[in-house]
């Protein structure tokens, strides 16, 4: 069975360098998002 959306927008995030994509949670602010997870977000200063 084929995904049925092969052509989401990715983004890398800059804690943990992973590409992550589109969600439908972020369909209104995906220009403001810049990290996969809140894990991430949380640990934002001590990742280099």
């Amino acid at each position: 069975m084929k995904h049925k959306k092969p052509h989401l927008p990715q983004k890398t995030c800059p804690t943990c360098k992973r590409p992550f994509s589109w969600r439908k949670k972020w369909e209104k602010n995906w220009e403001f998002v810049k990290y996969c997870s809140a894990k991430c977000r949380k640990n934002k200063t001590t990742s280099v």
